[in-house]
């Protein structure tokens, strides 16, 4: 009996050697700013009494890591896109420190998926605030606030890193925002790192509301693409409409139409006067 149960622990830890090399912990050891944690760390953590939401990669859960509050990212299934959205969320995050993008802090590699430990932010996502059952109301100075500094992360994104990060999935859902309601980019599963001389074709990933046409019709992305995005998020949180996506109606597209029939309108009362 004594045998079998120090067989099972050898066996166990073999297999958290094997995920912990597999996922690249002997590489990220050397990543200045992210903590390598290991799993009962976390396992207080994942527990339903702290799930606070659910999104495309996996689930996320409240819980404190010492006196600090954090949020963890455990994925639901280990298809091989989601762990490469994970090492790539990884192996950007790593790269970037900038108070508008969301902090990266750790994460567990000893498990069959990897999961991310990140900085929590109180008032949850733009897309909550908007749209939710308890959206909550925001002045047009804290608007604009949202805005500049969204812009501001984006920026430093595009032109103040070693190699040009594209975002190409902005939108609400994936800006959250603390509890003096600054803006924080997250979400970097899908991202590029692109070399500053090349151009960059790639199969088409993003949510189709907030895509670059020309993106979507070529699958070429560069920062205007990201732009664009932005543009349509900026629209959402004046208009407090949400975005969507269809044949030729999207709420960029909507605009687009208004100003046009607006611009007859005018025209048209000209002539008759």
């Amino acid at each position: 009996m004594v045998a079998l149960f120090i067989y099972f622990l050898w066996k166990e830890k073999k297999k958290t050697n094997e995920f912990y090399t597999r996922n690249g912990g002997p590489i990220l050891e050397k990543a200045k700013f992210i903590k390598i944690f290991k799993k009962e760390e976390l396992k207080p953590i994942i527990k339903k009494s702290n799930f606070i939401g659910k999104g495309g990669f996996g689930e996320v859960y409240k819980g404190l890591i010492g006196n600090e509050l954090v949020a963890v990212k455990k994925p639901i299934s280990g298809s091989v896109l989601e762990i490469e959205q994970f090492k790539n969320e990884v192996i950007i995050q790593s790269q970037v420190i900038h108070k508008n993008i969301v902090r990266l802090k750790g994460c567990c590699l000893e498990v069959d998926i990897p999961m991310l430990v990140y900085e929590f932010l109180s008032k949850g996502s733009l897309e909550d605030i908007l749209h939710s059952d308890n959206k909550l109301p925001l002045n047009m100075d804290l608007r604009l606030k949202i805005v500049a500094e969204s812009a501001d992360g984006l920026a430093y994104m595009h032109s103040k890193t070693t190699t040009k990060i594209l975002h190409s999935d902005v939108k609400p859902a994936n800006i959250l925002l603390d509890d003096t309601f600054a803006p924080k980019i997250s979400d970097f599963g899908i991202s590029r790192l692109i070399a500053r001389d090349k151009e960059h074709t790639q199969s088409v990933i993003g949510d189709r509301s907030y895509m670059d046409p020309l993106y979507l019709e070529t699958g070429l992305l560069t920062e205007k693409s990201d732009v664009y995005s932005f543009g349509v998020v900026i629209l959402e949180l004046i208009s407090r409409k949400k975005a969507t996506y269809s044949d030729n109606n999207s709420l960029a597209h909507n605009l687009k139409l208004t100003r046009k029939r607006r611009k007859q309108l005018s025209i048209l009362t000209r002539i008759l006067h």
